[in-house]
């Protein structure tokens, strides 16, 4: 793993493979780094891009701090696109989306954005419950990180039974369960985000933003919004697939993000 400085001095870790054009890979809640190894996608991925797969402070072995703010996340990402010395893919899933959209703003090192599902703003469906977080602020400090991660999968990822057993049984499991302490703070952050379209009018970065044609509701709108306010984004839907395409059709999922990168190679 490498390392880079953000802007408060908290080192930021990533790990780079492959050759070709760099591609940053920004992960979501309870993940780290190491989840682009499920099902081949970070090789796949690697055969034609240089891959920059970094942790998000407190994942994997970046730094954190005790006072967590979402601003920081940005600066992270930023830190570790301005550390590449030639423009950048940048791809961010979940939170990580959130996180890679508002780094943009922090950075001219950019050849293409990449946004899958970002967490909110949430319009129409406001998923944050504070009896939620509670709940999971509660099981972590009672040291239960597994049943704080399952709660959060199966109540606020809504995933099925049968996708949290795959999640189990994947090597990365126990580092999910390990980064647990993570989800109340993630979980809470996007609440205290404003979107404020204005910012965004200038940035002519080309954009692609991924939904999931089996995703909820509030997805949709939040990549509606986004394509709204991004003067050079599209939208594609991922019919039949919903929040985690890259495990459920990594080859539909490695060979949408080729097919963008490829156009500003």
């Amino acid at each position: 793993m490498e390392t880079v400085t953000s802007a408060d001095g908290t080192p930021v870790a990533f790990e780079r493979t492959g050759s070709g054009p760099p591609l940053v890979l920004v992960h979501g809640m309870a993940s780290n780094h190491a989840r682009w190894e499920l099902f081949d996608v970070r090789p796949r991925l690697a055969e034609h891009t240089t891959v920059y797969a970094m942790d998000r402070r407190g994942h994997g072995e970046s730094g954190d701090i005790e006072e967590y703010a979402l601003e920081r996340e940005f600066e992270d990402v930023a830190a570790v696109v301005n550390a590449i010395d030639e423009p950048v893919h940048l791809f961010g899933h979940s939170h990580g989306g959130l996180c890679v959209l508002e780094a943009a703003l922090r950075t001219d090192n950019l050849r293409s954005l990449i946004i899958y599902e970002p967490a909110g703003p949430w319009e129409e469906e406001h998923l944050y419950s504070e009896e939620m977080n509670e709940e999971l602020e509660a099981l972590v400090a009672n040291g239960e990180n597994e049943q704080a991660l399952l709660l959060f999968l199966r109540e606020v990822v809504n995933l099925p039974e049968s996708r949290i057993n795959d999640l189990r049984a994947a090597p990365n499991w126990a580092a999910r369960v390990e980064e647990a302490p993570t989800l109340p703070r993630e979980y809470r952050a996007p609440v205290s985000y404003e979107f404020e379209p204005e910012r965004f009018v200038d940035m002519t970065t080309p954009t692609l933003l991924l939904v999931g044609g089996e995703s909820p509701q509030w997805s949709k709108g939040v990549a509606e919004q986004f394509h709204e306010t991004l003067p050079n984004s599209r939208i594609s839907v991922l019919e039949g697939q919903g929040h985690v395409a890259m495990n459920t059709a990594p080859n539909r999922f490695v060979d949408e993000v080729f097919a963008f990168v490829q156009v500003f190679r």
